[in-house]
């Protein structure tokens, strides 16, 4: 779970506006699937990927990995699939046994976020990251 042992505050929308990401075990997911989340994550929001153009790379995803549907159209996101897929499955006993300890505040149901995003300029001196679309 995305920033599990910190608590989801005011601190952590700050540092997510300065670029603070998540850590991505890349053995668990497909390079492609990472490429992706990293374009979604950029502090510019004009290099950010569109829906369309997210809608259009989980189309080809789908379709090099969907086998029954469609002809493979790109063997390297098969393999990034497969490959994922054999490393969680030889993880998963330990996945399964591997308990983290959550930081009390960290919250992953939705919720508005108006409570911490109304006052993050009183709390960093740098503001124009504030700016910025999220």
């Amino acid at each position: 779970q995305p920033f599990y042992n910190r608590a989801h505050d005011h601190l952590l929308a700050l540092d997510i506006c300065k670029g603070v990401r998540p850590e991505i075990n890349e053995p668990e997911a497909p390079r492609c699937y990472i490429d992706l989340m990293k374009k979604c994550w950029d502090l510019n929001p004009n290099n950010r990927p569109n829906i369309l153009e997210i809608n259009e790379s989980i189309v080809s995803f789908h379709k090099s990995y969907g086998r029954d549907f469609y002809i493979i159209e790109n063997e390297e996101i098969e393999m990034q699939f497969k490959k994922a897929e054999e490393y969680r499955k030889a993880n998963l006993s330990f996945i399964k046994n591997y308990q983290i300890a959550t930081h009390p505040q960290a919250i992953y149901t939705s919720r508005l976020l108006n409570s911490f995003t109304e006052d993050l300029s009183e709390y960093d001196d740098n503001s124009q990251c504030l700016d910025q679309a999220i």
